[in-house]
């Protein structure tokens, strides 16, 4: 059986029969000189002249074309278009007031009681965070987690109205959010509460009342090679992407990243680096990095946050969670996601250039288990005491993903309450 091309002497019989001139040419083109990229030359035989008798007969004796050439019809292989994902029911929910404070106004004093878990979000604030008209904490129920103010009527900052039929004594509950070291962003704004105390001559009056706030982003997916990389805002079900750009600061951030192995043997996804930006471009000011060296999601680490990696459940697909935050002095809210991802083959062991580790008040902890990866998440990892970075076994392909703009408001009730 022939094959093409092919210039032997048996496959150009056809050729040669009927038009035995071309012959000659036609394998003077075949070695012909050839020009690389650096124009080098490549030497070719000299050909001595064609003196064989291509007589029909002769060449027939030789061989004969043993059927038909088959076309080339194989091609690359195209990546599937992933399927529309159809509408849900998606309500985006907005902050609710949360009943933080309680207030009793005794015959000469005022008693204040604050829930540490200050906007209903889970997070315990710090009682140098809060202070009643410039007073601090007098007491602290550790087992209630509520925070203790009291003062004297005319004492912390009080201000006293007098009507026709009462006297008012207002004080002001402050919060200010401690600023994050080395980071350029927070998760929460300041917030006060006005705290009014009425007495009509012989009775007090008490009351209560305050509320939270909060805001994060979304994604999509990015190709490279016949890979496909994908990062993603899910549902709290984590079963669907999120339809909304919109969120809350106190909302956490279901994030997962996934790659399609097409015409690949199975992989394993790592999410290696992740930083938020004010703008599209990864240069963009400012700029907050929240998962490094290979793998360590820092967060928590940096904020005391709550965000982690879930375990993982699939190979192709790793989970964690971030709470939502907004850049200082950035009044838009917007932010932007870009994270390099990596996938090495399944068969290549957890290490410290491929992990997921997240920070825990006794240490880092791995999603897949195997926590010893992460001791160097404190320090370089991949870097060996000789200086040299070790060199990550196995295949690996990389790609990066960019998600945004997405909003982070803050909650419309955190203004200003009054009780």
């Amino acid at each position: 059986m022939c094959t093409v091309p092919d210039f032997s002497l048996e496959c150009l019989s056809p050729v040669l029969t009927e038009e035995p001139q071309r012959v000659d040419s036609l394998l003077r083109e075949q070695w012909s000189p050839i020009r690389g990229p650096y124009d080098v030359q490549s030497q070719r035989p000299q050909l001595a002249p064609l003196t064989t008798d291509l007589t029909s007969s002769s060449i027939q004796s030789k061989q004969e074309l043993q059927g038909p050439v088959r076309e080339l019809t194989w091609k690359f292989p195209k990546v599937p278009e992933e399927p529309v994902q159809l509408d849900i029911n998606f309500d985006l929910q907005q902050p609710q007031p949360s009943d933080s404070v309680a207030v009793q106004c005794w015959e000469n004093r005022v008693h204040v009681e604050v829930k540490q878990d200050f906007f209903g979000t889970g997070q315990l604030l710090e009682p140098s965070l809060l202070s009643l008209g410039g007073c601090a904490v007098v007491n602290v129920d550790s087992v209630a987690r509520v925070l203790i103010f009291q003062s004297e009527l005319h004492e912390c900052g009080s201000q006293l109205v007098v009507t026709d039929n009462e006297l008012v004594y207002i004080f002001t509950l402050d919060y200010r959010p401690a600023e994050f070291q080395s980071t350029p962003i927070v998760r929460s704004s300041a917030a006060t509460v006005g705290i009014e105390c009425h007495y009509p001559r012989r009775h007090n009056v008490s009351s209560n009342e305050l509320q939270p706030a909060w805001i994060p982003y979304v994604s999509t997916k990015v190709a490279e090679d016949i890979l496909v990389f994908s990062l993603k805002i899910m549902t709290d079900d984590w079963l669907f992407e999120r339809p909304s750009k919109v969120f809350f600061l106190g909302d956490v951030l279901n994030i997962q990243a996934s790659v399609k192995p097409y015409n690949h043997a199975p992989l394993h996804i790592f999410v290696d680096h992740c930083i938020a930006t004010s703008g599209p471009e990864v240069n963009s000011a400012p700029m907050y990095s929240f998962i490094e060296n290979h793998g360590c999601l820092t967060d928590a680490k940096y904020t005391g946050s709550m965000s982690n990696f879930l375990p993982r459940v699939h190979r192709d697909k790793l989970q964690f969670q971030l709470e939502a935050f907004r850049f200082q002095q950035e009044t838009s809210g917007v932010i932007y996601i870009t994270c390099l991802l990596k996938a090495s083959a399944a068969m290549v062991q957890v290490d410290e250039n491929h992990k997921a580790c997240s920070f825990r008040a006794n240490g880092w902890a791995s999603s897949d288990g195997s926590d010893e990866v992460c001791g160097c998440c404190d320090t370089s990892c991949g870097l060996r005491t000789d200086g040299v970075f070790k060199v990550p076994a196995g295949f690996q392909w990389e790609g990066r993903a960019k998600v945004g703009p997405l909003q982070v408001w803050e909650n419309p009730h955190r203004a200003k309450n009054v009780i």
